[in-house]
């Protein structure tokens, strides 16, 4: 069966990267859960995609340029809540049984924040979460240094073309992440529907997922590949169509 994540909590059902949807998503039923960390001014940790705030909240700026009490007061777009803290989503999240998916960031620039890995291993190793989170990046360094600290952790790879032709093209960025041990990857669905052989040869359909389907079509689609996972900001249509898949099959 192929695993469920809720992209960013969901966050074309709720908004995105909130407590809300964090809790809503775990009483959907679906396997597993991706949010993102930034590291505030003040060395801490906050969960919000972008590296700046205008998209998702009402506040304007870097989120690397706050402190935590100050983007803590920030209102998030279509909610009354503020930006939480990774403490406050793992807070949550630990009465779950999901996987999580953390996805480390960089900062306004594209830089990594200095630190931040041990930070986000310290926070899940204190909610007693590492045996079922993973940490994510489409940055290899960043996954360099998290399995320095950490030799079983999980590690994910995400990937789109973009970030291939970066990195020297598909052959050089497969190999690149397929060295570090025990990585999976996330392929953005337009790049891995051309070459999805060239990642099931690499890794395998246990360590291979699609991100970001989230139509009825695509999704079922997705469904039926030969991978480990899908990412999707739907996965109510997700449940659906992989319902609709397991009664025709059997």
């Amino acid at each position: 069966m192929v695993m469920i994540i809720g992209h960013r909590g969901a966050r074309n059902l709720w908004p995105e990267n909130s407590l809300e949807g964090f809790r809503n998503l775990i009483a959907l039923g679906v396997e597993g859960v991706e949010f993102d960390v930034h590291q505030t001014r003040d060395g801490k940790l906050a969960v919000i995609h972008d590296p700046t705030l205008e998209r998702t909240t009402l506040g304007s700026g870097p989120v690397g340029e706050k402190t935590l009490a100050e983007l803590q007061a920030i209102i998030l777009r279509d909610s009354s809540e503020t930006i939480p803290s990774l403490d406050e989503v793992l807070g949550v999240l630990g009465q779950s049984k999901l996987e999580l998916h953390i996805e480390i960031k960089t900062d306004i620039v594209g830089n990594p924040y200095a630190g931040l890995e041990a930070r986000a291993l310290e926070a899940v190793r204190r909610h007693g979460l590492q045996d079922r989170s993973i940490l994510t990046c489409f940055a290899p360094e960043v996954l360099d240094q998290v399995r320095k600290l950490d030799r079983d952790i999980g590690v994910l790879a995400s990937l789109d073309r973009r970030s291939a032709e970066m990195m020297g093209g598909l052959d050089r960025v497969i190999g690149r992440f397929a060295a570090i041990p025990g990585c999976y990857l996330a392929v953005e669905k337009a790049l891995l529907i051309h070459t999805m052989d060239h990642f099931l040869g690499a890794v395998g359909s246990e360590r291979l997922g699609a991100w970001v389907p989230n139509d009825e079509v695509d999704l079922a689609y997705w469904l039926a590949q030969p991978i480990r996972q899908i990412t999707t900001d739907r996965p109510d249509l997700g449940l659906e169509a992989r319902r609709r898949l397991t009664g025709a099959a059997a």
